[in-house]
Formats: C-alpha cells, structure tokens, sequence
C-alpha cells in the first residue's frame, strides 16, 4: 500500500476513536436528558447496554494499564505512511487536541472510573427496557 493509503487509514482510525468518544460521553448526556423529559429511546436496551460495554470497556483498559487499540493502530499506520505520530492532517490535528492530553495516567483512570461509575449508576436509576415488540411477544406467550 502507499504512504497517503495508510495516512487516510490513520485518519479514518481518529475519526473512529473520536466517534467512540463521542458516543460515550454524547450517549451518556442524551441519556440523562432522556430520563429527565421522557425520551423512551434513551430506555432501548440495545444501545444501554452498548454504552455501558463502551465505557467499562474503557475503565477496564485504564485500570489495566492497557493502550487503547485504536491509539496503537493510529501510530502504527502513520508509522508505515512515514509520518511522525504527531504529523497529521488538520481534522485528524483537532480531533487529537480534544482527545489527548498530557496528564498522569492515573488522572485518566480516575476520570474513567468516575464516568464509568456514572454510567452505571444511571444503568441502575433508570434501566432500560425491552422494546414493545418483544414485550408484547413475550407476555402473549
């Protein structure tokens, strides 16, 4: 593959990771609003129980002192584009300025265990539900 093939792929991999990011902590905001004026679809199990795999994912990662894997691969791509890791395009620039930032890695792990805590608490508070489909098939049975 050729060296602007794998910068492309770099940049599609932070703009993966910052969509992570924003799922996590967008989800969680959409959650919380949801609870407060009535959104049935903050209650769908499916997408609860996505967001709170993501965040533990998260937490887990911080707490075992493990890389993200999307971090990992990002360097590695740029590595065989021939770029440094932190030569990139301008959005891949601005998503990196909101993602990384220089703080001890135990500062991470505890944000990350705050939020996690969050999320579960949410979880917890306001469950979600199965849709109304498999209710219905469910109490028919």
């Amino acid at each position: 593959m050729s060296a602007p093939l794998y910068s492309f792929l770099a940049d599609l991999t932070v703009i993966v990771h910052a969509s992570f990011v924003l799922f996590v902590i967008g989800g969680q905001v959409l959650i919380v609003i949801g609870w407060t004026i009535k959104w049935h679809w903050t209650q769908n199990f499916i997408f609860r129980l996505l967001h709170l795999t993501a965040i533990g994912y998260v937490v887990l990662e911080a707490w075992l002192g493990i890389t993200c894997p999307l971090t990992l691969l990002e360097s590695h791509l740029r590595n065989l584009a021939g770029e440094a890791t932190h030569s990139m395009s301008f959005i891949s620039y601005w998503i990196h300025y909101f993602l990384f930032h220089t703080a001890p890695d135990w500062i991470f792990t505890l944000i990350y265990s705050l939020f996690g805590a969050l999320v579960l608490l949410t979880f917890l508070k306001y469950p979600p539900r199965a849709n109304k489909r498999s209710r219905i098939k469910y109490e028919d049975s």
